[in-house]
């Protein structure tokens, strides 16, 4: 049986699966596979799995992100952040700033320093502040941007713990139900046919404390990047935050939304923070294909 080499990295608690293609070419990933070696019991354990080959042409990586259901097609920023370090620790480019493709489409990315690390996001194709939605049995508040994936962010202290109760509005985020409310909104024809991600934000004293459920993933995750940039632009139109703005994730690390504004024009947007190598490890090929 023929042993696969792989990476475990970790973006802010966004855990990742990493193989370089170059080492294995020929290795093609269907959404059965993806699906067993995300499996937290009997795979390796992760909510996505990415691969990088390094590019012969103007990009110095091409990135292929899968998340842990098999499904792909949209952008992970602390995916991103650590393909951009996994890139530089292996080898693949000797340059700190980087250019690369993930979906064909084009991103950057930058190693600032040992503990940071910066991807570059493209405008959002899609933002629609101060919507109305109906779920967990009334209308909430929500705003929707797609930053790369698509995203709703909810300030919990517009949801209601008791429909009946309208002064009944929930207050502590870690008490939140972001499983139940997240995966109900997920699945709303709003936001059919591609769903949606859901993150549940509270603004305390400048700062943005986040918890997210991932579509593709189908469960809370960590930390999610390009729910934060989603989250990080609601603070700041709806908030009036000053950018850049900090966020506070649910595995305890920082993410930093960086950003300047012309008018309603949004530009320089970017995601900082941690990305590391957590393990390495091999697995059998003819167990997961």
């Amino acid at each position: 049986m023929e042993k696969i080499s792989f990476i475990k990295m970790s973006g802010a608690g966004n855990d990742f699966i990493v193989i370089n293609k170059d080492i294995y070419p020929k290795l093609d990933f269907n959404n059965i596979a993806v699906k067993k070696l995300c499996g937290r019991r009997n795979g390796i354990g992760a909510d996505g799995l990415i691969t990088i080959a390094g590019s012969v042409g103007q990009y110095d990586f091409i990135m292929n992100y899968y998340n842990s259901d098999g499904s792909t097609g949209s952008l992970c920023g602390n995916g991103a952040r650590c393909a951009v370090r996994f890139a530089d620790y292996y080898g693949i480019t000797q340059n700190k700033s980087v250019k690369f493709l993930s979906n064909n489409v084009e991103y950057s990315g930058d190693i600032l320093s040992e503990d940071l690390t910066r991807v570059n996001f493209n405008p959002p194709a899609i933002m629609k502040l101060k919507l109305d939605i109906q779920a967990a049995g009334q209308s909430i508040k929500c705003s929707f941007i797609d930053t790369g994936s698509p995203h709703v962010v909810i300030n919990i202290n517009d949801v209601l713990k008791d429909p009946a109760d309208k002064i009944s509005f929930y207050n502590d985020l870690n008490s939140f139900p972001v499983l139940q409310i997240g995966r109900e909104i997920r699945y709303l024809n709003d936001f059919s046919p591609r769903g949606t991600n859901v993150n549940f934000i509270k603004v305390l004293d400048k700062k943005v404390f986040i918890r997210t459920y991932e579509r593709g993933v189908e469960n809370e995750t960590l930390s999610c990047g390009t729910g934060s940039v989603a989250s990080a632009l609601v603070a700041k139109y709806l908030y009036d935050l000053t950018p850049p703005v900090s966020l506070l994730t649910r595995g305890g690390d920082y993410l930093t939304v960086n950003f300047k504004l012309d008018g309603n024009e949004i530009s320089d947007l970017s995601l900082s923070g941690p990305a590391k190598i957590t393990y390495t490890g091999e697995f059998l090929y003819n167990k997961f294909f």
